[in-house]
């Protein structure tokens, strides 16, 4: 489902599995303009033919899958629920075995080291490898390549040698690019695991900082169930994609 922004023109693009029944907006990632989408009610009808497999959404390719993952709810004071380390241990398993490639490098977009430290602890427990965004290297163009598998920052991180914001580039990133991506997104106005909030942002988990420490289930939570979906996805475009060659 895509629509453009009415103040910069801007694409803005929302996958059509995960959005809502009823007309909805969203802010673009460009200019923050509420750019308004009419719902899944309404795009689906029009999009059906008869005597056709059911619609599958897609903005690039023969299929696409859900760009951001909702993550478990939050606990009724705006914190993560605690989980034990026995139910941890399991997570970290189920997150470990059902990986899409195994261990990644980890791009950190967060000013504050206190926090990023907090947030990257449980995916360095994972096996997964750590970059902070002001080294040396060519963070941005490595984004674009698909060298990171997941990305933590703010929306007010910088890419490096661009003009534009972190957040606005993975937001601006092709369909697939951006599928491989589990952007994790910090904010003092987030309530950490809404997913209602991850899902307009566009993010896979969303972060208030003051929970940074306290994350690791709700999180661990969020990536096994975004493997999950994509699992799913991959095996529905096998088979729409046999019926295609097949026909």
């Amino acid at each position: 489902m895509q629509a453009t922004c009415p103040q910069c023109s801007n694409k803005v693009n929302i996958d059509d599995a995960r959005a809502p029944e009823r007309a909805f907006s969203v802010k673009c990632p460009k200019c923050q303009t509420a750019v308004r989408f009419p719902g899944r009610a309404a795009a689906i009808p029009a999009a059906a033919v008869p005597g056709s497999p059911a619609p599958v959404p897609a903005a690039s390719g023969p299929a696409a899958a859900p760009a951001a993952t909702p993550p478990p709810p939050a606990a009724a004071g705006g914190s993560p629920v605690a989980v034990g380390s026995e139910a941890l241990s399991q997570l970290r398993r189920e997150v470990m075995e059902s990986g899409r490639a195994g261990p990644t490098q980890v791009l950190v977009g967060v000013p504050d080291r206190a926090i990023a430290g907090a947030l990257t602890l449980p995916l360095t427990r994972l096996g997964h490898s750590i970059e902070v965004l002001d080294t040396p290297e060519e963070g941005g163009r490595l984004l674009e390549q698909g060298v990171y598998g997941i990305v933590i920052t703010t929306r007010t991180a910088a890419v490096p040698g661009k003009t534009e914001m972190l957040y606005q580039r993975i937001t601006r990133l092709n369909p697939d690019a951006r599928r491989r991506i589990f952007l994790i997104l910090v904010g003092e106005d987030l309530k950490t695991g809404d997913g209602i909030q991850a899902f307009v942002l566009q993010a896979d988990f969303i972060v208030n900082p003051k929970d940074a420490s306290s994350i690791e289930g709700a999180l661990l939570n969020a990536m096994a169930e975004r493997n999950r979906v994509y699992q799913a996805f991959l095996e529905a475009r096998k088979r729409i994609e046999a019926a295609a060659a097949g026909a």
